[in-house]
């Protein structure tokens, strides 16, 4: 399996309605360190797993619709709580859409998958993993 991956990071603020997080439940921020890998079992017509230039702005763009916002009031977690698992969940999906969008010769392969891995603290993350 070949591997290509890019990192960024991303500021947000959100709070937890669900007394199981504690002192979450309070409105606190984060910086998420972001890493999106693209798995594919075989390299493209340019020998790539995939255009490594533009899954950096893809994964900006991404990113610009959460910076310096409030994911409580956030259009992409409508009546759900924004954990770090639902935050990678949704990156994943916006990576997946543009990345789908783009010309056939900067794609993956069929087979590929998209990992979104965000870094709470050295020490802590969450993942999502999808086909792309």
């Amino acid at each position: 399996m070949f591997t290509v991956g890019v990192s960024d990071h991303v500021m947000i603020a959100h709070s937890f309605a669900d007394p199981t997080f504690g002192p979450a439940q309070r409105m606190h921020g984060a910086t998420y360190v972001v890493e999106v890998e693209v798995r594919a079992p075989s390299l493209n017509e340019h020998h790539v797993v995939m255009d490594i230039g533009a899954m950096r702005t893809i994964l900006r763009r991404v990113l610009d619709e959460l910076d310096y916002r409030c994911l409580d009031d956030h259009p992409a977690f409508p009546g759900r709580t924004s954990t770090t698992e639902r935050v990678a969940e949704h990156v994943a999906g916006e990576m997946a859409r543009e990345i789908g969008a783009i010309a056939p010769d900067g794609k993956p392969v069929a087979g590929a998958s998209l990992r979104v891995l965000l870094r709470e603290s050295p020490v802590a993350y969450a993942s999502f993993e999808r086909p792309l």
